[in-house]
């Protein structure tokens, strides 16, 4: 029993010393915890702005008598659990 209380003790103390050592790293970033290098504001991914998509509306509607033109295959879909043939399918307007 006494070994058990023993080794529990010893994690115990490890772990502490890993929290504190830790947060001491951190210190330095205004209490967060350094990631890589620096600290997360001086990142460059974090400064970086994402790009802007703009999208469009279609300007073409199909008409009342359109008709959907659809073309299928079927493919070999390579899964964990073995290859896997599944249908595939495009469509449009005509």
């Amino acid at each position: 029993m006494s070994k058990i209380a023993t080794g529990l003790a010893f994690g115990a103390l490890i772990f502490v010393a890993l929290v504190d050592s830790s947060t001491a790293k951190g210190a330095g970033c205004g209490g967060i915890a350094a990631t890589g290098a620096g600290c997360a504001e001086t990142e460059l991914a974090a400064q970086k702005k994402r790009p802007r998509v703009t999208i469009y509306p279609r300007r073409v509607y199909p008409g009342p008598y359109a008709k959907r033109q659809c073309y299928s295959w079927l493919v070999t879909e390579y899964r964990v659990s073995g290859p896997v043939i599944t249908p595939q399918m495009r469509c449009w307007w005509e």
